[in-house]
C-alpha cells in the first residue's frame, strides 16, 4: 500500500516534470507485461480509488461475467522513463496492485501473491533479498533462430554482435532505476547475460519485468530480436534465470551466514533448513519456475544443469549452489537456485521459492549431504537408492507433481493454481498431439 508521503512525492514530481502520460504496469498469470496509460489528471484518483479496466482479456484474470478490475498504482515503484528520440512529453511508469471492485486484493494478481508471502516472512522478522541473473539470446529475426556470432562465455571480441547492445541495456536499466551488477556474453553463440543487483523480493520481480522489456526494446531498436526461450537451439546450451537468495533480519544482518566451525559451507542453521526446503519441494514448484514445454529441453544429461535435487559448492549441475564465502563479507552469504528460466513469471517464481524455503525452516528439514563430483556418474537407480530425487523431465511430469501439491495450492491460492493446472495441461496435450519435423524425418519413409 502506498504511503501518503510517497503519493505526495509522485504527484509533485508529475507536476514539476510536466509528465503527460503515466503507464500503469501489471502482469498476467503467465508473466506477460500488461499496460495502459492514463493522463496525470487521473493519477491522484488512481492512488485512492483505483483505475477500472477489463480483466477478462488478461490471461488468468477474471471470467467475462466478473471482468471489472481495479489497478492501484504502487507509488514506491514510480519511475520516470527516458525520453525516446523525437518525444517532447515526459512519460513515467508505475507498477500496480490489482483489486476487485470491492477493493479486496484480487486472487489472480501474481504481484499480490508475492507480496503476501513476503509479508508473512517479514512478520517473522525475515527480509528476503534476491539478485537475478537473466540469460537470453539475440537473433536477427523472430522466426528463424540463427546465431549471430561465434563467441563464448565471457568472450570480448570485435565479432561479438551484441557488445554494444549489452552496454546500451545496462545504461537503460540504470536510467530506469535498475542497478546492474554486470553483463557479459553467455556460454552459447549469440547468448547474453545480465545480473541485477540484489533487492527485496517484490522490487526484484518488478526489476526483472522492466529489464526484460528493456532488453527487447533495445534489440528492436537495432534491428535484432531478443528471445527468452529457454532452449531455442538444440545443439547449444539453454538460458536460465539464476536466483541468488539471501535472508536478512530487520537490522540488516545476514541470517544465512555461519562461521566455518559451525558449517563448512558457512551456512547457518536457518540457511540449511531453507536450502532443504528448496530441494524437497522443487518437484512441486518447477511448473512455476520452468513453465513451458521448451523449459525441459534445457535439462540434458550432457549439460551443466540440474537434473536432481542436490546441492553443492562447486558443482554447477546442482539444483542449489553455495557460492564460495568471501572472508569478511558475511553480508554476501547467499544460495544460488539454478533451475528457473527467463520465461517464468518472476512474481510467482519468487513466491513459491520463498515459500518452499520457509517451509523447510518451519519443518526444520535436514539438508542432505553435499553432492560429490562422482554423483554425476551414478545411474538413476543408484541415485534413487541414495534418496536423491530426480526432477521432472517434461512439462507433463511437472504438471502432475504440481497438481498433487496441497502446498502449491495454499501458496498460490485456488484461482492461480487452478488456472495453471488447466492452461499447462492443455499446453502439454497440444504438444503431445503435434507432429514435429523430428517425427517426419524419423518415421515418414519407414
Amino acid at each position: 500500500m502506498s504511503s501518503e508521503s510517497s503519493i505526495d512525492f509522485v504527484l509533485k514530481t508529475v507536476e514539476e516534470r510536466d509528465i503527460r502520460f503515466v503507464r500503469l504496469w501489471f502482469t498476467d498469470v503467465l508473466g506477460h507485461l500488461k499496460s495502459f496509460s492514463i493522463s496525470p489528471e487521473e493519477l491522484e484518483e488512481a492512488f485512492t480509488e483505483g483505475i477500472g479496466f477489463d480483466g477478462s482479456a488478461v490471461d488468468g484474470f477474471a471470467r467475462l461475467e466478473e471482468s471489472d478490475m481495479l489497478a492501484f498504482p504502487d507509488a514506491n515503484t514510480f519511475q520516470l522513463m527516458p525520453r525516446k528520440e523525437g518525444e517532447h512529453s515526459a512519460v513515467a511508469r508505475v507498477f500496480c496492485d490489482i483489486r476487485t471492485p470491492s477493493r479486496d486484493p484480487f486472487d489472480g494478481d501474481p504481484r499480490g501473491v508475492l507480496e503476501r508471502v513476503f509479508t508473512q516472512a517479514d512478520e517473522q522478522g525475515l527480509v528476503f533479498n534476491v539478485g537475478p541473473k537473466i540469460e537470453y539470446f539475440y537473433f536477427d529475426n523472430d522466426l528463424d533462430p540463427v546465431p549471430l556470432d561465434h563467441c563464448g562465455y565471457f568472450d570480448f571480441s570485435p565479432t561479438d554482435s551484441s557488445l554494444d547492445l549489452r552496454r546500451a541495456i545496462s545504461r537503460e536499466c540504470e536510467k530506469n532505476g535498475i542497478p546492474v551488477q554486470y553483463s557479459h556474453h553467455g556460454n552459447a553463440e549469440s547468448q547474453n547475460a545480465i545480473e541485477l543487483r540484489y533487492n527485496e523480493a517484490v522490487s526484484c520481480a518488478d526489476n526483472i519485468m522492466a529489464t526484460r522489456l528493456i532488453i527487447r526494446e533495445q534489440a528492436a531498436k537495432r534491428g535484432f530480436f531478443a528471445s527468452f526461450m529457454p532452449k531455442p537451439l538444440a545443439d547449444y546450451p539453454g538460458s536460465a534465470m539464476f536466483l541468488y537468495l539471501s535472508m536478512f533480519d530487520h537490522d540488516g544482518e545476514n541470517l544465512f551466514w555461519a562461521p566455518k566451525e559451525s558449517n563448512d559451507a558457512h551456512l547457518s542453521e536457518l540457511a540449511q533448513y531453507f536450502v532443504a526446503g528448496l530441494l524437497a519441494y522443487a518437484p512441486e514448484y518447477m511448473l512455476v519456475t520452468n513453465p513451458t514445454v521448451n523449459s525441459y529441453k534445457r535439462f540434458t544429461s550432457d549439460g551443466v544443469v540440474p537434473l536432481y535435487a542436490t546441492w553443492g559448492r562447486k558443482d554447477r549441475s546442482a539444483l542449489v549452489r553455495i557460492p564460495t564465502h568471501k572472508p569478511g563479507k558475511h553480508i554476501a552469504t547467499r544460495v544460488e537456485l539454478r533451475i528457473p528460466d527467463p520465461m517464468a513469471n518472476p512474481y510467482l517464481s519468487l513466491a513459491v521459492v520463498l515459500a518452499a524455503g520457509l517451509k523447510g525452516v518451519e519443518e526444520e528439514l535436514e539438508m542432505p549431504a553435499e553432492a560429490a563430483a562422482e554423483t554425476r556418474s551414478l545411474s538413476a537407480d543408484e541415485l534413487k537408492a541414495r534418496g536423491v530425487v530426480r526432477l521432472p523431465r517434461t512439462l507433463g511430469e511437472a504438471v502432475e507433481r504440481f497438481k498433487a501439491s496441497a502446498f502449491m495450492r495454499e501458496t498460490l491460492g485456488d484461482h492461480i493454481f487452478d488456472f495453471l493446472v488447466d492452461a499447462k495441461t492443455r499446453e502439454w496435450e497440444e504438444f503431445c498431439t503435434t507432429v514435429t519435423d523430428w517425427e517426419r524425418c524419423r518415421y515418414y519413409n519407414l
